[in-house]
């Protein structure tokens, strides 16, 4: 049996191997992951799916700004074991985070990915059309899911990463433009 539940520190290593399982190493080179790179996720917001005292399945959310002063959350990634895909996990782990992103009361969900599977969960890239990511993205993977109506109505502007920043990483392991970033984000609410 899969068992949906919080993620803990103790799961960190399992779900970075099944990240890297499932996505290799070019996961670290997109555009979403500048966006959450030194960063904690939404709190209540990170899921792992557990079979057999093992990880099977991950989502996470993260804080983002969708234009000015437009919260809004940035899913991703999403990960199912490979042994096990094409069971209904993935879909089971995406509505659990979105439910629980809707009681939280968040108003907004916005993610890279492939637009026939996320549609499923009400995800459209005409939400995106007047936003735009930080890099280099594809346009027509960049969608958007509104939790209360109206939630990126007008939204336009560059996401930008506003979640809390995660003090537990060595900074020498970030980029230089992270720590930057991190430093003057500091130094406003200061």
């Amino acid at each position: 049996m899969v068992q949906i539940r919080d993620e803990k520190p103790g799961d960190v290593v399992a779900r970075e191997h099944l990240l890297d399982a499932c996505l290799g190493e070019a996961r670290r080179l997109k555009t979403s992951e500048r966006l959450r790179e030194g960063r904690l996720p939404a709190e209540g917001l990170a899921l792992v799916a557990e079979r057999e005292d093992r990880v099977v399945g991950t989502v996470r959310l993260w804080h983002v700004e969708a234009g000015a002063r437009r919260p809004a959350l940035l899913l991703g990634p999403l990960a199912v074991d490979p042994a096990i895909q094409g069971l209904g996990l993935g879909a089971t782990l995406m509505r659990s985070a979105l439910r629980r992103a809707a009681i939280l009361g968040h108003g907004a969900v916005v993610l890279m990915g492939d637009a026939p599977y996320y549609a499923r969960f009400g995800f459209s890239s005409a939400l995106t059309e007047t936003l735009f990511m930080p890099g280099p993205f594809e346009r027509e993977r960049f969608l958007g899911l509104e939790l209360r109506p109206d939630a990126l109505a007008g939204a336009r502007g560059t996401l930008r990463a506003s979640g809390a920043w995660d003090e537990s990483i060595p900074t020498h392991i970030l980029p230089a433009s992270v720590v930057e970033a991190g430093a003057d984000s500091r130094r406003r609410v200061a």
